[in-house]
């Protein structure tokens, strides 16, 4: 099944107010539960979760993957599907720290993606107030990164 009408599903799942949507289509088969997980089933299972403060059956969501009630100010949503890493390399600086001005258009984050490294820039410029995921964890679509104030 096509990313896209994927994407659009789990989209349909979160804004309305459904439980769990079920689609066959040929021998493809996608379940998407609100705050389980989405699998497509041809041959090999694929999991992953709907949405961002998701948990797989697995790992349950930490406190880090969700904005905090408390935190207000812009936040930068992952653009893609991929591992989140916080410096260029293992042995580098971080792109940015708690506290620090960032300037719209600088980059914050790659998210490696199907073997590529993509820089994630900032979409608003402000204040780093709080970093919502952990070096080397997988994010998902729409899944928020960053809180600038």
């Amino acid at each position: 099944m096509d990313l896209r009408k994927l994407k659009k599903l789990i989209d349909l799942v979160q804004e309305s107010g459904i439980a769990e949507l079920e689609i066959t289509e040929g021998e493809e088969k996608v379940k998407i539960v609100k705050g389980g997980v989405v699998s497509v089933s041809a041959a090999p299972v694929v999991a992953m979760p709907a949405s961002a403060p998701a948990a797989t059956p697995a790992a349950a969501a930490t406190p880090a993957e969700a904005p905090d009630a408390s935190q207000e100010g812009h936040v930068v949503k992952a653009p893609m599907v991929g591992t989140f890493y916080r410096s260029p390399s293992p042995d580098a600086k971080v792109f940015v720290e708690v506290g620090q001005a960032v300037k719209e258009g600088d980059t914050i984050c790659i998210i490696e993606a199907m073997k590529l490294m993509n820089e994630i820039e900032a979409d608003a410029s402000g204040v780093v107030k709080a970093i919502l995921v952990e070096n080397g964890q997988p994010v998902e679509y729409g899944q928020p990164l960053f809180i600038l104030g």
